[in-house]
C-alpha cells in the first residue's frame, strides 16, 4: 500500500537562486515606504509614466530623496528612465512588477486562508 501524503506539495515550481536573487534585489528596493509610494504613484498616472517634476510635491519629500529612490528603483529594474529635452520620465516596467506579484500569487482557484488572531 502506497502511503498517502500529509498534505499537497507547498511548490508548484521551484524558485532558482538566481532568480530568488534577482526577485530579492526588487523587493528591498520597494521595502522603503518611500519608494513604495512613488512606485505606486508612477503605476497610477496615464501610462504608468511621470515627469520627474511631478514626483516631488506630491510625495512631501525632498527633490535629493526623490532622486535616490528613483535611481534604486531604476536600478532594481522596476522603473526605466527617458530624457526629453530637460527632463527625466519615468516609467514603470510591467513585466518586472508581474514578476514581484507572481512570485507571492496564491496557485489558481486556491482563496487565502483567514486564520483568527
Amino acid at each position: 500500500m502506497k502511503p498517502v501524503p500529509c498534505c499537497p506539495p507547498v511548490l508548484r515550481a521551484r524558485l532558482g537562486r538566481d532568480d530568488a536573487e534577482e526577485l530579492a534585489s526588487a523587493f528591498k528596493a520597494i521595502a522603503d515606504a518611500g519608494r513604495l509610494r512613488l512606485l505606486n504613484f508612477i503605476a497610477r498616472q496615464p501610462d504608468a509614466e511621470a515627469c520627474v517634476c511631478h514626483l516631488v510635491q506630491p510625495l512631501g519629500l525632498a527633490q535629493p530623496t526623490v532622486s535616490h529612490h528613483l535611481k534604486v528603483l531604476t536600478d532594481a529594474g522596476l522603473l526605466t528612465r527617458e530624457r526629453r529635452g530637460t527632463w527625466m520620465f519615468y516609467r514603470l516596467v510591467p513585466a518586472r512588477v508581474e514578476a514581484l506579484r507572481e512570485a507571492l500569487a496564491l496557485p489558481s482557484g486556491k482563496p487565502a486562508v483567514k486564520r483568527s488572531a
